[in-house]
Protein backbone atom coordinates (compact mmCIF):
# COMPACT_ATOMS: atom_id res chain seq x y z
CA UNK A 1 0.00 0.00 0.00
CA UNK A 2 2.86 2.31 0.62
CA UNK A 3 4.25 2.06 -2.83
CA UNK A 4 0.56 2.36 -4.16
CA UNK A 5 0.51 5.37 -2.01
CA UNK A 6 3.84 7.07 -3.56
CA UNK A 7 2.41 5.84 -7.18
CA UNK A 8 -0.63 7.85 -6.48
CA UNK A 9 1.27 11.11 -4.96
CA UNK A 10 3.16 11.15 -8.22
CA UNK A 11 0.14 10.63 -10.85
CA UNK A 12 -1.70 12.76 -8.56
CA UNK A 13 -0.93 14.67 -5.20
CA UNK A 14 1.29 17.32 -6.78
CA UNK A 15 0.48 20.95 -5.11
CA UNK A 16 -2.55 21.70 -7.07
CA UNK A 17 -4.02 17.76 -7.75
CA UNK A 18 -7.60 17.02 -7.73
CA UNK A 19 -7.79 15.21 -4.32
CA UNK A 20 -9.05 12.13 -4.12
CA UNK A 21 -12.37 11.72 -3.81
CA UNK A 22 -15.09 13.89 -5.53
CA UNK A 23 -18.09 16.42 -4.91
CA UNK A 24 -21.87 14.71 -4.49
CA UNK A 25 -24.39 15.56 -7.69
CA UNK A 26 -25.91 18.31 -6.89
CA UNK A 27 -28.97 18.20 -5.04
CA UNK A 28 -31.21 21.13 -2.96
CA UNK A 29 -30.36 19.70 0.99
CA UNK A 30 -28.52 22.66 2.33
CA UNK A 31 -25.22 21.79 3.51
CA UNK A 32 -24.04 22.77 7.47
CA UNK A 33 -20.48 22.50 7.23
CA UNK A 34 -18.07 19.75 8.76
CA UNK A 35 -18.49 21.50 11.87
CA UNK A 36 -21.70 20.33 12.27
CA UNK A 37 -20.07 16.82 12.24
CA UNK A 38 -17.27 17.53 14.71
CA UNK A 39 -19.01 17.40 18.29
CA UNK A 40 -16.79 14.58 20.53
CA UNK A 41 -20.12 12.99 20.94
CA UNK A 42 -20.40 12.40 16.63
CA UNK A 43 -17.79 11.92 15.04
CA UNK A 44 -15.28 14.58 16.47
CA UNK A 45 -13.24 12.56 19.30
CA UNK A 46 -9.57 12.05 19.65
CA UNK A 47 -9.37 8.49 19.39
CA UNK A 48 -11.24 6.13 17.91
CA UNK A 49 -13.68 4.80 20.75
CA UNK A 50 -16.94 4.82 19.24
CA UNK A 51 -19.47 1.54 19.80
CA UNK A 52 -20.68 1.55 16.29
CA UNK A 53 -18.21 4.10 14.49
CA UNK A 54 -15.18 5.41 15.19
CA UNK A 55 -16.01 8.36 16.28
CA UNK A 56 -12.80 10.02 15.21
CA UNK A 57 -13.62 10.79 11.76
CA UNK A 58 -12.52 15.01 11.59
CA UNK A 59 -9.45 14.41 12.99
CA UNK A 60 -8.85 11.40 10.11
CA UNK A 61 -10.31 14.02 7.71
CA UNK A 62 -7.77 16.60 8.81
CA UNK A 63 -4.36 14.65 8.95
CA UNK A 64 -2.08 17.45 7.25
CA UNK A 65 0.65 14.42 6.64
CA UNK A 66 -0.92 11.86 4.85
CA UNK A 67 -3.64 11.16 2.09
CA UNK A 68 -6.40 10.81 4.40
CA UNK A 69 -6.11 14.25 4.85
CA UNK A 70 -6.39 15.28 1.15
CA UNK A 71 -10.16 16.62 0.94
CA UNK A 72 -9.69 18.67 4.05
CA UNK A 73 -6.34 20.56 2.65
CA UNK A 74 -8.17 20.88 -1.22
CA UNK A 75 -8.76 24.08 -0.91
CA UNK A 76 -5.91 25.19 1.06
CA UNK A 77 -3.64 23.69 -1.77
CA UNK A 78 -4.94 26.10 -4.09
CA UNK A 79 -2.61 29.02 -2.39
CA UNK A 80 0.58 27.60 -2.65
CA UNK A 81 2.99 27.78 -5.52
CA UNK A 82 1.94 25.37 -8.05
CA UNK A 83 -1.81 26.54 -8.01
CA UNK A 84 -0.91 29.95 -7.99
CA UNK A 85 1.26 29.44 -10.93
CA UNK A 86 -1.47 27.37 -12.50
CA UNK A 87 -3.60 30.22 -12.17
CA UNK A 88 -1.40 33.22 -13.82
CA UNK A 89 -1.09 30.99 -16.51
CA UNK A 90 -4.77 30.81 -16.90
CA UNK A 91 -4.95 34.33 -16.45
CA UNK A 92 -7.45 33.44 -12.62
CA UNK A 93 -6.39 36.00 -10.33
CA UNK A 94 -7.35 34.24 -7.89
CA UNK A 95 -7.89 30.55 -7.91
CA UNK A 96 -9.19 30.23 -4.53
CA UNK A 97 -12.18 31.87 -5.62
CA UNK A 98 -12.65 30.46 -9.24
CA UNK A 99 -15.73 28.71 -9.26
CA UNK A 100 -13.40 26.26 -12.43
CA UNK A 101 -11.19 25.36 -9.17
CA UNK A 102 -12.52 25.58 -6.08
CA UNK A 103 -16.24 23.42 -7.49
CA UNK A 104 -13.52 20.48 -7.51
CA UNK A 105 -11.06 21.75 -4.62
CA UNK A 106 -13.94 22.22 -2.27
CA UNK A 107 -17.76 21.61 -1.51
CA UNK A 108 -20.11 22.03 -4.64
CA UNK A 109 -22.61 24.09 -2.40
CA UNK A 110 -19.97 27.34 -3.61
CA UNK A 111 -22.25 27.22 -6.69
CA UNK A 112 -25.86 27.54 -4.69
CA UNK A 113 -25.55 30.19 -2.42
CA UNK A 114 -29.26 29.28 -0.52
CA UNK A 115 -27.35 25.92 0.11
CA UNK A 116 -24.94 26.88 2.59
CA UNK A 117 -25.97 26.70 6.43
CA UNK A 118 -24.14 29.15 8.90
CA UNK A 119 -21.56 26.56 9.89
CA UNK A 120 -20.28 26.23 6.50
CA UNK A 121 -16.94 27.20 5.31
CA UNK A 122 -14.96 27.53 2.02
CA UNK A 123 -11.64 26.82 3.92
CA UNK A 124 -13.34 23.23 4.98
CA UNK A 125 -12.21 22.02 1.16
CA UNK A 126 -13.73 18.79 -0.07
CA UNK A 127 -15.80 18.55 3.79
CA UNK A 128 -18.01 15.79 4.70
CA UNK A 129 -21.09 16.56 3.07
CA UNK A 130 -19.41 16.90 -0.74
CA UNK A 131 -18.87 13.30 -0.99
CA UNK A 132 -22.18 12.25 1.86
CA UNK A 133 -24.81 14.91 0.74
CA UNK A 134 -26.32 17.39 2.16
CA UNK A 135 -27.29 16.55 6.16
CA UNK A 136 -30.18 18.93 6.85
CA UNK A 137 -32.64 16.63 6.67
CA UNK A 138 -30.71 13.22 8.35
CA UNK A 139 -28.28 15.36 10.44
CA UNK A 140 -30.30 14.82 13.17
CA UNK A 141 -32.25 11.36 12.84
CA UNK A 142 -29.28 9.30 11.32
CA UNK A 143 -27.60 8.87 15.24
CA UNK A 144 -30.88 8.35 16.21
CA UNK A 145 -31.98 4.91 18.35
CA UNK A 146 -33.23 2.11 15.50
CA UNK A 147 -32.18 4.38 12.77
CA UNK A 148 -31.21 2.46 9.44
CA UNK A 149 -29.36 3.37 6.49
CA UNK A 150 -32.12 3.15 4.14
CA UNK A 151 -33.76 5.59 6.32
CA UNK A 152 -31.23 7.88 6.07
CA UNK A 153 -30.61 7.08 2.16
CA UNK A 154 -34.27 8.26 2.06
CA UNK A 155 -33.63 11.15 3.87
CA UNK A 156 -30.98 12.37 1.49
CA UNK A 157 -27.59 10.92 2.77
CA UNK A 158 -25.57 9.70 -0.24
CA UNK A 159 -25.52 5.72 -0.77
CA UNK A 160 -21.72 5.70 -1.17
CA UNK A 161 -21.67 2.17 0.12
CA UNK A 162 -23.13 1.00 -3.09
CA UNK A 163 -19.59 1.29 -5.59
CA UNK A 164 -21.71 2.90 -8.42
CA UNK A 165 -22.90 5.85 -6.69
CA UNK A 166 -19.34 5.83 -4.49
CA UNK A 167 -18.36 5.95 -8.18
CA UNK A 168 -20.35 8.89 -9.65
CA UNK A 169 -19.45 10.93 -6.63
CA UNK A 170 -15.81 10.60 -7.05
CA UNK A 171 -15.91 10.76 -10.39
CA UNK A 172 -17.26 14.39 -10.47
CA UNK A 173 -14.00 15.49 -10.21
CA UNK A 174 -11.23 12.86 -10.13
CA UNK A 175 -12.66 12.48 -13.79
CA UNK A 176 -15.29 15.56 -14.62
CA UNK A 177 -19.00 16.19 -15.01
CA UNK A 178 -20.94 17.99 -17.35
CA UNK A 179 -21.55 21.12 -14.42
CA UNK A 180 -19.62 24.06 -14.77
CA UNK A 181 -16.42 23.70 -12.92
CA UNK A 182 -16.08 20.07 -12.89
CA UNK A 183 -13.79 18.86 -15.66
CA UNK A 184 -9.90 19.79 -16.22
CA UNK A 185 -9.47 20.47 -19.84
CA UNK A 186 -6.28 20.02 -21.73
CA UNK A 187 -5.79 23.84 -21.37
CA UNK A 188 -5.84 23.44 -17.48
CA UNK A 189 -3.26 20.01 -17.57
CA UNK A 190 -0.96 22.29 -20.12
CA UNK A 191 -0.90 25.39 -17.04
CA UNK A 192 0.71 22.41 -14.82
CA UNK A 193 -2.66 20.50 -13.59
CA UNK A 194 -1.41 17.05 -13.10
CA UNK A 195 -3.13 14.36 -15.53
CA UNK A 196 -6.06 12.39 -13.55
CA UNK A 197 -6.54 9.53 -13.38
CA UNK A 198 -9.02 7.12 -11.59
CA UNK A 199 -9.08 3.63 -9.57
CA UNK A 200 -11.61 3.54 -7.26
CA UNK A 201 -11.02 0.73 -4.56
CA UNK A 202 -7.84 1.99 -3.99
CA UNK A 203 -8.52 5.81 -3.44
CA UNK A 204 -11.01 4.14 -1.25
CA UNK A 205 -8.31 2.65 0.95
CA UNK A 206 -6.35 5.78 1.25
CA UNK A 207 -9.25 7.79 2.18
CA UNK A 208 -10.63 5.45 4.66
CA UNK A 209 -12.89 7.38 7.18
CA UNK A 210 -14.43 4.06 8.71
CA UNK A 211 -14.26 0.63 9.19
CA UNK A 212 -16.05 -2.32 7.32
CA UNK A 213 -16.19 -4.55 10.30
CA UNK A 214 -19.26 -6.54 11.54
CA UNK A 215 -21.25 -3.74 12.75
CA UNK A 216 -21.22 -1.90 9.13
CA UNK A 217 -21.75 -5.05 7.63
CA UNK A 218 -25.04 -5.28 9.07
CA UNK A 219 -26.22 -2.42 8.84
CA UNK A 220 -24.98 -1.33 5.00
CA UNK A 221 -23.14 -5.25 3.33
CA UNK A 222 -19.55 -4.78 2.22
CA UNK A 223 -19.33 -4.62 -1.27
CA UNK A 224 -15.78 -5.71 -1.08
CA UNK A 225 -12.47 -5.08 -3.24
CA UNK A 226 -13.04 -6.75 -6.36
CA UNK A 227 -16.41 -5.51 -6.96
CA UNK A 228 -15.54 -2.21 -6.36
CA UNK A 229 -12.49 -2.12 -8.05
CA UNK A 230 -14.54 -3.57 -11.28
CA UNK A 231 -17.39 -1.28 -11.11
CA UNK A 232 -15.63 1.45 -10.92
CA UNK A 233 -13.35 0.81 -14.02
CA UNK A 234 -17.17 0.45 -16.17
CA UNK A 235 -18.23 3.53 -14.55
CA UNK A 236 -15.03 5.89 -15.16
CA UNK A 237 -15.35 3.92 -18.93
CA UNK A 238 -18.94 5.65 -18.99
CA UNK A 239 -18.53 8.87 -17.58
CA UNK A 240 -15.92 9.79 -19.68
CA UNK A 241 -17.76 8.50 -22.66
CA UNK A 242 -20.96 10.36 -21.50
CA UNK A 243 -18.77 13.43 -20.89
CA UNK A 244 -17.04 13.50 -24.13
CA UNK A 245 -19.48 14.75 -26.42
CA UNK A 246 -20.05 17.38 -24.05
CA UNK A 247 -16.93 19.10 -23.44
CA UNK A 248 -15.59 18.46 -27.28
CA UNK A 249 -15.02 21.18 -29.51
CA UNK A 250 -13.99 23.44 -31.82
CA UNK A 251 -11.39 23.01 -34.40
CA UNK A 252 -9.44 20.31 -32.43
CA UNK A 253 -10.88 17.52 -30.07
CA UNK A 254 -10.69 18.49 -26.22
CA UNK A 255 -7.16 16.50 -25.87
CA UNK A 256 -7.61 15.92 -22.37
CA UNK A 257 -9.53 12.67 -23.43
CA UNK A 258 -6.66 11.16 -24.68
CA UNK A 259 -3.70 9.67 -24.19
CA UNK A 260 -0.89 12.20 -23.24
CA UNK A 261 2.20 10.30 -24.78
CA UNK A 262 0.64 9.14 -27.32
CA UNK A 263 1.81 12.91 -28.84
CA UNK A 264 3.95 14.25 -25.98
CA UNK A 265 7.05 12.08 -26.89
CA UNK A 266 10.36 12.21 -27.63
CA UNK A 267 11.44 11.86 -31.62
CA UNK A 268 14.03 12.93 -34.29
CA UNK A 269 14.45 13.54 -37.99
CA UNK A 270 17.05 11.49 -37.72
CA UNK A 271 16.48 7.97 -39.39
CA UNK A 272 18.72 6.26 -36.76
CA UNK A 273 16.24 7.13 -34.41
CA UNK A 274 14.15 4.78 -33.48
CA UNK A 275 10.42 5.18 -33.31
CA UNK A 276 8.74 4.84 -29.95
CA UNK A 277 5.14 4.60 -31.04
CA UNK A 278 4.64 1.23 -30.25
CA UNK A 279 1.31 -0.73 -31.84
CA UNK A 280 -1.08 -1.97 -29.74
CA UNK A 281 -3.61 -5.09 -30.66
CA UNK A 282 -6.46 -3.09 -29.06
CA UNK A 283 -6.98 -0.44 -31.11
CA UNK A 284 -6.87 -0.60 -34.91
CA UNK A 285 -5.40 2.57 -35.76
CA UNK A 286 -3.11 4.03 -37.92
CA UNK A 287 0.10 6.16 -36.73
CA UNK A 288 0.04 9.10 -35.44
CA UNK A 289 -3.91 9.06 -35.06
CA UNK A 290 -3.65 10.52 -31.05
CA UNK A 291 -4.95 7.56 -28.93
CA UNK A 292 -8.04 7.73 -26.79
CA UNK A 293 -6.60 7.22 -22.89
CA UNK A 294 -8.15 3.48 -22.54
CA UNK A 295 -6.27 2.73 -19.21
CA UNK A 296 -9.94 2.21 -17.51
CA UNK A 297 -10.67 0.43 -20.71
CA UNK A 298 -8.20 -2.11 -20.66
CA UNK A 299 -8.88 -2.94 -17.02
CA UNK A 300 -12.90 -3.40 -17.81
CA UNK A 301 -12.09 -5.67 -20.21
CA UNK A 302 -10.20 -7.70 -18.31
CA UNK A 303 -12.38 -7.69 -15.74
CA UNK A 304 -15.53 -8.24 -18.16
CA UNK A 305 -13.34 -11.60 -19.37
CA UNK A 306 -13.62 -13.35 -16.04
CA UNK A 307 -16.93 -11.89 -14.60
CA UNK A 308 -18.87 -11.29 -17.88
CA UNK A 309 -17.63 -13.04 -20.92
CA UNK A 310 -20.71 -12.25 -23.26
CA UNK A 311 -20.68 -8.72 -22.22
CA UNK A 312 -17.27 -8.72 -22.49
CA UNK A 313 -16.73 -9.42 -26.09
CA UNK A 314 -19.72 -6.62 -26.68
CA UNK A 315 -17.57 -4.32 -24.76
CA UNK A 316 -14.02 -5.50 -26.57
CA UNK A 317 -15.83 -5.06 -30.35
CA UNK A 318 -17.21 -1.48 -29.13
CA UNK A 319 -14.30 -0.18 -27.77
CA UNK A 320 -12.14 -1.21 -31.28
CA UNK A 321 -14.68 0.28 -33.46
CA UNK A 322 -14.84 3.27 -31.05
CA UNK A 323 -10.67 3.64 -31.42
CA UNK A 324 -11.49 3.60 -35.26
CA UNK A 325 -14.37 5.39 -35.65
CA UNK A 326 -12.57 8.58 -33.46
CA UNK A 327 -9.88 8.47 -36.90
CA UNK A 328 -13.12 9.67 -38.80
CA UNK A 329 -16.12 11.80 -39.03
CA UNK A 330 -17.28 13.54 -35.52
CA UNK A 331 -20.84 12.39 -35.82
CA UNK A 332 -19.36 8.69 -36.50
CA UNK A 333 -17.07 9.23 -33.36
CA UNK A 334 -20.11 10.01 -31.02
CA UNK A 335 -21.90 7.23 -32.19
CA UNK A 336 -19.62 4.65 -31.69
CA UNK A 337 -18.88 6.22 -28.08
CA UNK A 338 -22.66 5.91 -27.22
CA UNK A 339 -22.42 2.58 -27.85
CA UNK A 340 -19.27 1.82 -26.13
CA UNK A 341 -20.69 3.71 -23.49
CA UNK A 342 -23.94 1.58 -23.40
CA UNK A 343 -21.59 -1.33 -22.79
CA UNK A 344 -20.22 -0.05 -20.08
CA UNK A 345 -22.95 1.07 -17.82
CA UNK A 346 -24.33 -2.39 -18.51
CA UNK A 347 -21.21 -4.20 -17.15
CA UNK A 348 -20.91 -1.55 -14.00
CA UNK A 349 -24.78 -3.25 -13.22
CA UNK A 350 -23.38 -6.37 -13.93
CA UNK A 351 -20.51 -6.39 -11.67
CA UNK A 352 -22.26 -4.95 -8.69
CA UNK A 353 -24.84 -7.55 -8.88
CA UNK A 354 -22.13 -10.25 -8.91
CA UNK A 355 -20.68 -12.09 -5.93
CA UNK A 356 -17.10 -13.16 -6.85
CA UNK A 357 -15.66 -16.39 -5.95
CA UNK A 358 -12.10 -17.18 -4.49
CA UNK A 359 -11.71 -18.90 -7.61
CA UNK A 360 -13.12 -15.43 -9.33
CA UNK A 361 -10.39 -13.58 -7.87
CA UNK A 362 -7.73 -15.69 -8.88
CA UNK A 363 -8.65 -15.67 -12.23
CA UNK A 364 -9.32 -12.19 -12.08
CA UNK A 365 -6.08 -11.08 -10.95
CA UNK A 366 -4.41 -13.67 -13.70
CA UNK A 367 -6.53 -11.58 -16.35
CA UNK A 368 -4.84 -8.34 -15.13
CA UNK A 369 -1.21 -9.50 -15.13
CA UNK A 370 -0.92 -12.11 -17.92
CA UNK A 371 -4.18 -12.13 -20.26
CA UNK A 372 -3.99 -8.22 -21.32
CA UNK A 373 0.07 -7.60 -20.80
CA UNK A 374 0.41 -7.71 -24.31
CA UNK A 375 -1.83 -4.52 -24.42
CA UNK A 376 0.12 -2.54 -21.84
CA UNK A 377 1.93 -0.35 -24.36
CA UNK A 378 1.82 2.70 -22.75
CA UNK A 379 2.49 4.42 -19.32
CA UNK A 380 -1.24 4.81 -18.50
CA UNK A 381 -2.45 1.08 -18.60
CA UNK A 382 0.89 -0.11 -16.88
CA UNK A 383 0.11 2.15 -14.34
CA UNK A 384 -3.60 1.14 -13.78
CA UNK A 385 -2.58 -2.56 -14.16
CA UNK A 386 -0.17 -2.58 -11.31
CA UNK A 387 -2.42 -0.76 -9.03
CA UNK A 388 -4.86 -3.45 -10.21
CA UNK A 389 -3.10 -6.06 -8.92
CA UNK A 390 -2.26 -4.26 -5.44
CA UNK A 391 -6.26 -3.86 -5.15
CA UNK A 392 -7.38 -7.45 -6.00
CA UNK A 393 -4.83 -9.35 -4.00
CA UNK A 394 -5.58 -6.80 -1.26
CA UNK A 395 -9.76 -7.66 -1.69
CA UNK A 396 -8.67 -11.42 -1.50
CA UNK A 397 -6.76 -10.94 1.73
CA UNK A 398 -9.74 -8.89 3.24
CA UNK A 399 -11.83 -11.76 2.03
CA UNK A 400 -9.29 -14.35 3.47
CA UNK A 401 -8.98 -15.97 0.33
CA UNK A 402 -4.89 -15.29 0.58
CA UNK A 403 -3.19 -15.61 3.66
CA UNK A 404 -2.07 -12.40 5.06
CA UNK A 405 1.71 -13.77 5.33
CA UNK A 406 1.49 -14.74 2.26
CA UNK A 407 0.64 -11.89 0.15
CA UNK A 408 2.56 -9.51 2.03
CA UNK A 409 6.02 -11.54 0.82
CA UNK A 410 5.27 -10.01 -2.48
CA UNK A 411 5.79 -6.74 -1.27
CA UNK A 412 8.96 -7.09 -3.14
CA UNK A 413 7.63 -8.17 -6.20
CA UNK A 414 4.98 -5.06 -6.62
CA UNK A 415 7.26 -2.89 -5.11
CA UNK A 416 9.36 -3.51 -8.69
CA UNK A 417 6.40 -3.41 -10.33
CA UNK A 418 5.20 0.36 -8.87
CA UNK A 419 9.41 1.09 -9.69
CA UNK A 420 8.46 0.07 -13.60
CA UNK A 421 5.50 2.38 -13.29
CA UNK A 422 6.98 5.28 -11.26
CA UNK A 423 8.01 7.76 -14.15
CA UNK A 424 6.02 8.02 -17.41
CA UNK A 425 9.23 9.92 -18.98
CA UNK A 426 11.22 6.65 -18.44
CA UNK A 427 8.15 4.13 -19.07
CA UNK A 428 9.17 1.21 -20.98
CA UNK A 429 6.71 -1.64 -20.83
CA UNK A 430 9.13 -5.03 -21.28
CA UNK A 431 9.82 -4.88 -17.93
CA UNK A 432 6.37 -4.03 -16.53
CA UNK A 433 5.28 -6.87 -18.36
CA UNK A 434 7.95 -9.13 -16.81
CA UNK A 435 7.67 -7.81 -13.00
CA UNK A 436 3.23 -8.18 -13.66
CA UNK A 437 4.34 -12.22 -15.15
CA UNK A 438 6.93 -12.85 -11.76
CA UNK A 439 3.86 -11.40 -9.45
CA UNK A 440 1.56 -13.33 -11.38
CA UNK A 441 3.56 -16.49 -10.63
CA UNK A 442 3.69 -15.69 -7.45
CA UNK A 443 -0.14 -15.48 -7.01
CA UNK A 444 -0.74 -18.71 -8.77
CA UNK A 445 1.36 -20.61 -6.13
CA UNK A 446 -1.00 -19.17 -3.24
CA UNK A 447 -4.37 -21.37 -4.92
Amino acid sequence: MQAAARLLRLALLAPCAVLLIGSAPADTRQHEGVASCASSTCHGRQEATGPRVRQNEVLTWQDPASLTGAHSRAWSVLAQPRGQAIGRRLGIANVQASAECILCHGDPAIAREPAKGPGWQQSDGVGCEACHGGATRWLASHAAVGATHAQNVARGMTAIDRPSVRAGVCLDCHWGSSRPGQFVPHRVMAAGHPRLTFELDLFTALQSHHDEDADYAARKGVAGGIKVWAVGQAMAVERALAVWPVRAGGSFPEFGFFDCRSCHRSFSDDPAVALTARINAARPIPPGQPVWNDENMLMLSAAAKVAAPAQGKRFDAAARAFHTANGGDRAGAIKAAAVMRAAAADLAVTLEQAAFSRTQGFAMIDAVLVGSAGVYTDYQGGAQAVMAADTLLSAMVASRAVDRDAALALRPEFDRAYAQARDANSWRPEPLRAALARIAARIRALQ
